[in-house]
């Protein structure tokens, strides 16, 4: 079966009438036809899927859906893409809130964000990828986003939690409840009393510095649950002040957050989550 693809020309309506050129797009796939266009072949096999009268925002879900799974995608971008979406999503939540880090003034990372994971042009001093951020919220929401993506497109509502989850997906009410906003002001919060507590170090965003980098992220991001639970089992929003009472017992100082007392990659952010558990006194 040959599939012939042309223009579309209405005598009747001319406005209704599309060019060749705007008949379809190219979801996904771009490279490997590029690669065959440079080949210059003609007779080769292709799978492809066709998603018929698909808008924006189901293209950027099927790309986002596709390629999160895969290691060599920018993660920051597909994520992105949820800017699109018309329908509630955890990841669609964390992009939100990862625009609103960026832009706010009250927040400690205004500016610093990477939104599509590169350096933006024109900004410096950016320490964060979006995907980054994304990675440490989305647990706190859902433990299986892909399935919490399909119950907001299909039924636009969430069960509520069990009690069995609630220290585990500490921001998932408030998700579920369209209360994103508290999840946001915890985020700035709790990260503001961090920046309160070692305003050096924030501000400082060369290299040798790991506060307000991923491996400083990842381990403040793993803290935050014990640090919120420390004040509440409820969904409510913990106020700046008492996570700096907490924060303000740990003994680190600002020269501290280095690649050598904090190792790149995992190995030095869960250093960095066992001195704030152990010097809090919430490791037991």
């Amino acid at each position: 079966m040959l599939l012939q693809i042309s223009d579309y020309t209405d005598p009747e309506s001319p406005e209704l009438s599309i060019p060749l050129d705007h008949v379809a797009t190219i979801i996904d796939g771009q490279h490997r036809l590029k690669g065959l266009e440079e080949a210059q072949l003609r007779d080769f096999e292709l799978s492809i899927s066709v998603f018929v009268g698909a808008d924006q925002a189901t293209e950027a879900s099927i790309f986002s859906t596709v390629n999160l799974a895969q290691t060599k995608v920018n993660k920051s971008l597909a994520y992105d893409l949820f800017e699109y979406a018309k329908a509630r999503s955890p990841e669609k939540t964390c992009h939100e809130i990862v625009v609103a880090l960026d832009k706010l003034a009250n927040s400690p990372f205004q500016g610093r964000i990477k939104r599509l994971g590169v350096r933006t042009e024109e900004r410096f001093g950016e320490t964060l990828s979006q995907a980054t951020i994304v990675k440490g919220l989305l647990p706190y929401i859902s433990k299986d986003p892909l399935l919490d993506r399909d119950a907001g497109k299909r039924f636009g509502f969430w069960e509520p939690m069990l009690a069995s989850d609630a220290s585990k997906r500490i921001f998932y009410e408030f998700f579920r409840r369209n209360e994103d906003e508290k999840i946001l002001a915890i985020v700035i919060n709790y990260f503001g009393a961090i920046r309160r507590k070692w305003p050096d170090a924030w501000e400082n965003t060369g290299r040798g510095n790991i506060i307000n980098r991923t491996n400083g992220f990842n381990g403040f991001i793993r803290f935050l649950r014990p640090a919120y639970l420390n004040f509440t089992t409820t969904p409510e929003v913990v106020s700046s002040e008492d996570f700096f009472r907490l924060i303000d017992r740990v003994v680190l100082k600002d020269a501290d957050f280095n690649p050598g007392e904090f190792l790149p990659g995992s190995s030095g952010s869960t250093k960095l989550y066992r001195v704030l558990m152990e010097q809090t006194g919430l490791g037991g």
